[in-house]
């Protein structure tokens, strides 16, 4: 008797865990994906982005979550079929947070046409998502000392920053000051804006004592974080910053110095974010 009395306990308080977790995922999705679900940029792309673009970023976007949920689901998780479990509530949550909170604002209603509807409410979904999923460990409580111990892969470390990186690229590629700042930049500014997204990104993750950061050996040589995960890292930030303006057609008519100058405009958020990610994730 006392077996099956502890046996419900314990399931009583992974459900209250699991009922936990779905109300930090719905704070997160609000709280890091309000900006974009109040953006009029975000609104029109709903309306006029090609869907086979979109098509492509909501695919890119479950491999992300599906590693986020591994790492930092809504519960813990032992295999990846629990984890692609999370990543679909996670997915779920972004889709209706986005629909409230748009229906709310008058950013859809009933007069609109369907695929209107559905595009504006996919392309919110994937950062509302992002958030749901980041949001134990930005609003939780942690899981405690396992967390800090665990061993990240190396190709784990670089999805993450990935995964930092679009999220932020996701805020900054579909507004027009990307445009006008790379229209305005010349070469010595982009140089400039280059040296400063590697220099803030390696002294957030090594220099700096983060809670998350890598803490370097003294015998190890002063090059080997930065050839190995900082430079990497940089790379990683400005291909999804790339695909971020391919996907939101950013690029438009711009010369080749001018799509050069939005990359590395949006490289520098995209790299702080990269930074970030590895931080708090």
């Amino acid at each position: 008797m006392p077996e099956q009395t502890s046996s419900v306990e314990a399931e009583e308080g992974e459900a209250g865990d699991f009922v936990t977790g779905l109300a930090r995922g719905i704070a997160g999705a609000l709280f890091l994906a309000l900006p974009m679900l109040m953006t009029m940029e975000m609104w029109y792309l709903g309306f006029y982005i090609a869907r086979e673009r979109l098509l492509l970023l909501l695919l890119v976007n479950i491999p992300l979550l599906v590693l986020l949920a591994h790492r930092i689901g809504f519960e813990e998780t032992f295999t990846w079929r629990e984890a692609f479990r999370d990543a679909t509530i996670a997915y779920g949550i972004g889709i209706l947070t986005s629909a409230v909170v748009l229906a709310a604002l008058g950013i859809v209603g009933r007069d609109m046409p369907a695929s209107e509807i559905a595009g504006k409410l996919a392309l919110q979904s994937v950062p509302a998502s992002i958030g749901a999923m980041l949001a134990r460990s930005q609003l939780g409580q942690g899981t405690g000392q396992d967390d800090d111990e665990r061993e990240t892969p190396y190709h784990t470390e670089l999805l993450l920053m990935a995964t930092g990186a679009l999220f932020v690229s996701l805020n900054i590629a579909p507004t027009e000051e990307i445009m006008v700042l790379a229209y305005k930049m010349t070469a010595w500014h982009a140089m400039a804006v280059i040296l400063l997204s590697i220099g803030l990104m390696h002294g957030f993750v090594y220099a700096v004592s983060f809670i998350g950061g890598h803490e370097l050996q003294p015998e190890t040589p002063w090059w080997h974080a930065f050839v190995r995960f900082t430079l990497p890292g940089y790379i990683v930030a400005l291909s999804v910053s790339l695909f971020a303006l391919w996907i939101f057609e950013s690029f438009g008519d711009s010369s080749a110095t001018e799509m050069l100058h939005s990359l590395i405009v949006l490289g520098f958020p995209a790299s702080l974010g990269a930074a970030a990610a590895r931080l708090i994730l």
